[in-house]
């Protein structure tokens, strides 16, 4: 068992968390309670920590002989980012994606291993109904939020879209907050980081892709718009929303009605309305 923060592997695992720039020349991010340990592709997971309290109460978790690393409860509380630690930590690999998996919604291989793919065909609703069959984007321009990327990343899951396309200057995805928002999606949403943002968003028209920019001054309300073929949504940064390069690109721009005195949405908030407004279009175009 590690019993002091002065130990070289607590360290570097701090360093981790703490610092993209390393995790990012070690090709690996950090994830942080039981539910993320469970959900991590196994081909994809390198080291994991356990407090001693979580491991004596939760062994069994472990009983599949991967070798964890036991860190005292005050080491333990010391590495952790959240005000009550969760007991267990993992290095996993990162996921690198083409373009081109974004219109897939396809899963990379990692050094060979199996892993499932899944195609847009193939994404299905619990309830065996299918989901997203044609591509389902969202695009995301300067979106500096971790909270909001992490739901981004989840919601998308939940509405069936195929994958996240993410603009410079945006929040880095391996960032602990977001990935503990992301509360499993970060492992099986496909998302791409581009250089140039309008650049990929013309080569995705040019494959079919119709983007629809969330504006509040959008020429249609959000569910007047058609989202059966391919599309994408645009979302701008927190504060400043799309610049206007970028929502010229567009080619159609919506609006989400406002009731009250408010303005508009939270960036996570009118995606995911967005996201499930072409859900629920697709579903129903399928009934």
């Amino acid at each position: 068992m590690i019993t002091s923060t002065s130990n070289a592997r607590v360290k570097d695992l701090i360093s981790l968390k703490k610092r993209a720039k390393e995790r990012n020349e070690r090709d690996v991010f950090v994830t942080e309670g039981p539910k993320m340990f469970r959900e991590t592709p196994p081909e994809r997971l390198l080291d994991v920590f356990v407090s001693d309290g979580f491991y004596r109460r939760e062994r069994a978790l472990f009983d599949d002989g991967k070798p964890v690393t036991v860190l005292s409860d005050r080491v333990f509380e010391s590495v952790s980012d959240t005000r009550t630690p969760q007991g267990v930590l993992c290095v996993v690999r990162q996921f690198h994606y083409r373009l081109e998996d974004l219109m897939q919604g396809r899963v990379p291989e990692v050094s060979g291993a199996q892993t499932n793919l899944s195609k847009a065909g193939d994404i299905r609703d619990r309830d065996g109904a299918a989901g997203a069959d044609t591509p389902l984007l969202i695009a995301l321009e300067n979106l500096q939020d971790p909270g909001n990327l992490g739901t981004i990343l989840r919601t998308a899951e939940g509405a069936g879209a195929t994958g996240i396309l993410l603009g410079p200057g945006c929040v880095d995805i391996y960032n602990p907050k977001v990935i503990r928002s992301t509360m499993g999606s970060v492992y099986r949403m496909p998302f791409y980081y581009t250089e140039n943002l309008k650049r990929d968003m013309r080569l995705l028209q040019q494959k079919g892709v119709r983007w629809y920019a969330a504006h509040l001054e959008g020429s249609v309300p959000y569910d007047e718009a058609s989202y059966d073929g391919p599309a994408g949504f645009l979302i701008g940064n927190e504060s400043r929303g799309l610049t206007e390069e970028t929502a010229a690109l567009a080619d159609q721009s919506v609006r989400i009605p406002m009731c009250g005195q408010v303005e508009s949405l939270n960036a996570a908030v009118a995606a995911s309305v967005l996201m499930y407004e072409a859900h629920r279009q697709r579903r129903n175009a399928k009934k």
